[in-house]
């Protein structure tokens, strides 16, 4: 008898040469060799990522240059120091515009600030980004960014990686999973070579974008990461960003200060949310097309630019000054909410620019207005744990905030402080909002996403754990008059919905199900014919016991199949049967272990169970 290739199913199986002494052939990880091409295929997207930071960061200079300063120069410039007067205004307001024209005739998937594009592509978009997109990202958010707008470089960075990593993929044979891969690694590989943090940049493809832990996914991301950090010194200079050397660590009393920062940082990422969506509520109401949103939101940046023109731009000198302990008191309050402000009415409008050098910015002076009461001499370790709590609270990735926060500045004395804050303002936004500002657009649309990770019990639990046992089987020598007349007996209603069907020697040819009776019943032919006659060439799907459910319900789901028989290696002998209702048990089993709770160990007498009370009742 044929008996059908499993791996036409998709799914992998052990075969009795793959048995070792433990008598399987399972492995901790799915990932083998062709992890090695897409790494090596990382190589080359992280090298393009790189270059898109290079470009993107040059293209914001010259826009700075030539519509605040009238020259033509890549040089970093800060907007602050322009002498335009009250002109200035306008200048947010046309760039603005500018991008809404984009955006309606070019391509509407360049407005906002890239992440939850990405995360859009990831899951509904099968990883494919159009090739404009990769142009007019970077090109609108240069005019965004470069003529006031409150945004980061990084966002768009992150998108345009992405987006090169993609159209790269697009060129091969590749499977969905390695094409997200390399979206994800040009993604990592823009962020490194921004900001010269590439574990951070590993950590973020990771809690935002690969929604999965596997070796076949983070192999290729690291590269890629690793590989534009390399090329950071090369492009942008090497050495932190913003760097801040702690003299000695914070006692552990203060400890509990980073907690209570943490809630603090928690609260403000909420209220900055809620700003956003807010804001994009009223656009929402306009009697106007969307196209026009972003030159309102202009006239909005303008107006609080020229009030406080350090909140224009992406900051960075900014940034530094909070490091520094140089921006506090009044003009860092003045700064945290005019940024607020004018920040969440242009990303609301939908213009093009990234969210995280602004959260790091309001963080930081969250942290430094904190810091300034709890050790007024020592403010910039406080502006950076604030900083990293309000990005790790607010994007909901507390591992990537940490690591960021360490890797800006090199300072290791921070680790405990930076960890002791994101973990509590992470604590406060899981508990106080249903979704992230990156998330909570992709709600909007219709698709919900699931941000935690965790282990497939298909994929931890054992056929042998869950088939029924021991198997009613019927005999290959049996009529086909004789199994109607079994499933159409007076006792019939006992009857399994299949059995499996043994040969003389106990070898399995197949399984027969009330379908196949019925269907014999109606053509009334072959009643004479054995079920060995029958089943000859029948093409089976079948497991093993010491295999795991997961590979097992692939095969019932491609197939179609509601019964699968179990044998047992090498000789391949019936020992049971799994059916849909077992994997439902697997699941059950799941819920259980998550939502009963018991105490394991009390003290004092021990309550009777329910059998022994309904026994001393009799």
């Amino acid at each position: 008898m044929h008996m059908i290739n499993h791996e036409s199913f998709g799914a992998k199986r052990a075969t009795s040469a793959d048995v070792g002494r433990n008598g399987d052939g399972l492995r901790d990880f799915s990932a083998d060799r062709r992890v090695l091409v897409v790494a090596f295929m990382a190589l080359v997207v992280g090298t393009a990522g790189a270059a898109a930071a290079w470009v993107l960061l040059r293209l914001i200079n010259l826009v700075t240059n030539l519509a605040y300063f009238g020259k033509l120069s890549t040089a970093a410039v800060s907007i602050a120091d322009n002498t335009l007067g009250c002109v200035s205004v306008l200048v947010p307001v046309g760039g603005c515009l500018i991008i809404g024209l984009m955006a309606r005739f070019g391509s509407e998937k360049i407005r906002g600030h890239g992440i939850p594009e990405a995360i859009e592509a990831i899951l509904i978009g099968r990883s494919r980004i159009q090739a404009r997109v990769a142009l007019l990202k970077p090109l609108s958010s240069a005019i965004s960014i470069g003529t006031g707008g409150p945004f980061g470089a990084e966002g768009p960075i992150i998108m345009t990686g992405g987006a090169l990593g993609s159209l790269f993929a697009q060129l091969f044979h590749l499977s969905n999973a390695e094409r997200k891969t390399l979206l994800v690694s040009g993604a990592a590989a823009g962020m490194s070579a921004t900001f010269g943090t590439p574990v951070a940049a590993i950590l973020l493809a990771v809690e935002l974008l690969l929604f999965e832990w596997k070796p076949r996914s983070f192999i290729p991301v690291a590269v890629a990461a690793i590989v534009a950090a390399a090329w950071r010194s090369w492009l942008l200079g090497s050495g932190p960003l913003f760097p801040l050397a702690m003299s000695a660590d914070l006692p552990s009393f203060d400890l509990l200060f980073c907690v209570a920062l943490g809630i603090i940082a928690g609260l403000a990422s909420g209220l900055l949310t809620a700003m956003v969506y807010g804001s994009e509520d009223l656009f929402e109401r306009l009697p106007i097309h969307w196209m026009w949103w972003p030159a309102l939101a202009g006239l909005a940046v303008g107006l609080g630019g020229w009030f406080e023109p350090h909140a224009l731009g992406v900051g960075y000198d900014n940034i530094a000054a909070l490091l520094r302990g140089d921006l506090t008191g009044g003009p860092a309050v003045r700064l945290l909410i005019v940024k607020a402000i004018i920040w969440s009415v242009a990303l609301g409008s939908g213009t093009s620019g990234g969210v995280l050098a602004p959260l790091l910015i309001m963080g930081g002076v969250v942290g430094t207005l904190f810091g300034g009461w709890v050790s007024p001499g020592d403010t910039g370790i406080w502006a950076l744990i604030g900083m990293s709590a309000v990005m790790g609270g607010t994007m909901r990735a507390p591992l990537t905030a940490m690591m960021f926060g360490l890797e800006l500045t090199h300072s290791m004395g921070a680790l405990l402080p930076l960890a002791t804050a994101c973990a509590a303002a992470h604590a406060t936004t899981v508990l106080l909002l249903k979704r992230s500002i990156l998330t909570e657009r992709i709600a909007r649309r219709g698709h919900h996403i699931v941000r935690e990770y965790s282990v497939d019990p298909f994929e931890s639990v054992r056929v042998a754990d869950v088939m029924a046992q021991p198997v009613r089987t019927l005999s290959a020598n049996m009529s086909v008059r004789e199994v109607i007349d079994f499933f159409t007996a007076p006792d019939a209603p006992r009857r399994h919905k299949s059995y499996p069907v043994l040969d003389n020697s106990g070898r399995l040819l197949g399984i027969v199900a009330r379908a196949d009776v019925l269907a014999w019943m109606m053509a009334e032919a072959d009643s004479g014919k054995s079920l060995a006659d029958l089943l000859t060439g029948q093409e089976l799907v079948i497991g093993y016991e010491d295999e795991l459910v997961g590979p097992i319900a692939d095969r019932m789901a491609e197939s179609g199949r509601g019964r699968v028989p179990i044998l047992r290696r090498p000789e391949g002998s019936l020992v049971g049967l799994v059916a849909r209702r077992d994997l439902l048990r697997v699941r059950a089993g799941r819920n259980r272990h998550e939502h009963e709770r018991e105490a394991l160990i009390r003290f004092g007498p021990v309550p009777p169970t329910s059998v022994e009370a309904e026994a001393g009742g009799l």
